[in-house]
């Protein structure tokens, strides 16, 4: 089969259909062909050209009156006419809208959205009123029909005045726009809040009438208040319970608000009245109930056997330390006539009842008659410190035997020494400091009978 022979001017087997004859839009003098893509340059859509794209439209953006078209091969100008096929009608960009809203789904979501949004934002502006306090007064307007008695029983959110619930009741009536932003705040509470509203609802006439039925001086049980609340449902408010009618009645009572409860008026004479001491006069102890209160017993006998515990604690452990400790008491309260003189610590005092007594510090070999440990820290006090004896004539000396001197009354007594004990002489050993006290009484006696016996000194 014979194929035509190709032009000498034809391109070449890779050059583009429509490229082989130069184009009527080139210089007639440049023959070089050029080769490019026919892509269109990838770039990103706007709602516009998305709209166009979804309709099948080859343009992908639209001004007026123009179509963008899909690069060519060629750079050159384009021709000014605009390229516009019987097929495909030119939208304007109204329509275009109109449409982009008809087929995009997710419109029809975001204007609910809106909706819902501008909603919630009117709602929330309702200044100082909040739902809450809108449903408490409207419960609280048709139990009582009285605005100084909700004024005066609920408690609302802020503290408002007598006219400004009467202007926002008005308002609620009739003012439309207001009405119906606070239905809509109210239909949003929670379950929660409008029970908790509704069983502060204020108690009606009819209501506390009935309440009234019960006498002052009974003791109602729940029952009874649960019997009167099944025999008037169409009475009582439906959120009313017994507990909550019990107590109630009880504030009723308590204020003398019962119909049983009223207060006789007083008689004209004055004479005629009782006085408080003529009231009290007529009463009798023995007639007034004894209340007892089993709780209260019981904390009292826990009280007083814990304090009779303490008690006997004290008592077993007070020999004791009569025998170790003695507290310290002045005068002559603590010399009898078996105690010749007294060596009296801040918080031990040691009875002097021989001729002579040691001073030193006990160990478990090592017994003393003063032992220092018991007054303070006496680690640096010899086992024997030192001796007081007595002789004849009624004198009281003190002689040092340990390594550490002993100071009385500031002086120093070294080792081997010893110095003469005066009534209130301060002697200090180791730190530790003592007050010698002398029996004055019993050594006078002693001296007279070593005068009578004429006993050498």
């Amino acid at each position: 089969m014979d194929f035509p022979a190709t032009p000498s001017n034809a391109s070449d087997s890779n050059d583009y259909p429509g490229s082989s004859t130069p184009s009527q839009f080139e210089p007639i003098h440049d023959n070089t062909k050029r080769r490019s893509s026919s892509r269109s340059i990838k770039r990103r859509r706007f709602d516009d050209e998305l709209v166009e794209y979804s309709l099948g439209l080859p343009g992908a953006s639209l001004g007026k009156g123009e179509k963008r078209i899909r690069t060519q091969s060629y750079t050159s100008q384009l021709p000014e006419f605009p390229l516009v096929t019987p097929s495909t009608p030119i939208i304007s960009l109204p329509e275009r809208r109109k449409t982009a809203n008809k087929l995009i789904p997710g419109s029809v979501a975001r204007k609910s959205r809106r909706k819902g949004q501008l909603s919630q934002l009117s709602t929330k502006d309702l200044g100082r009123w909040k739902p809450t306090d809108d449903l408490a007064l409207i419960l609280g307007v048709q139990q009582t029909n009285d605005l100084r008695m909700v004024h005066r029983g609920v408690k609302f959110s802020c503290r408002f005045t007598v006219a400004e619930l009467q202007s926002r009741w008005y308002a609620l009536l009739y003012n439309a726009e207001i009405s119906r932003v606070a239905v809509a705040a109210m239909r949003n509470l929670h379950p929660d809040l409008v029970a908790a509203v509704q069983q502060q609802a204020l108690y009606s006439t009819a209501e506390e009438d009935l309440l009234g039925t019960i006498a002052s001086n009974s003791h109602p049980a729940p029952e009874k208040f649960q019997e009167l609340l099944e025999q008037n449902p169409h009475i009582f408010y439906s959120t009313r319970t017994a507990k909550s009618l019990m107590e109630h009645w009880q504030l009723l009572k308590q204020y003398h608000l019962l119909p049983d409860q009223t207060v006789q008026p007083l008689p004209k004479d004055k004479d005629a009245v009782m006085t408080f001491s003529d009231a009290e006069e007529t009463m009798n102890d023995s007639e007034l109930p004894d209340f007892k209160e089993d709780g209260m017993d019981v904390e009292i006998q826990l009280a007083d056997r814990i304090e009779k515990k303490d008690i006997r604690l004290l008592e077993t452990s007070l020999s004791r330390w009569q025998v170790l400790v003695q507290s310290v008491a002045g005068g002559s309260s603590e010399l009898d006539k078996n105690t010749l003189a007294v060596l009296r610590g801040r918080l031990v005092r040691y009875l002097m009842r021989s001729r002579e007594i040691a001073v030193g510090r006990s160990t478990r070999d090592h017994t003393i008659d003063v032992d220092l440990s018991l007054e303070g820290p006496a680690a640096k006090v010899s086992r024997k410190q030192a001796t007081i004896r007595l002789r004849n004539s009624g004198e009281f000396f003190m002689s040092s035997e340990g390594k550490r001197p002993v100071f009385i009354d500031g002086r120093p007594v070294l080792q081997g020494n010893k110095v003469k004990l005066n009534h209130n002489s301060v002697i200090e050993i180791a730190g530790l400091r003592f007050v010698f006290l002398i029996n004055q009484e019993l050594i006078s006696a002693i001296r007279q009978e070593a005068v009578k016996v004429n006993i050498p000194t």
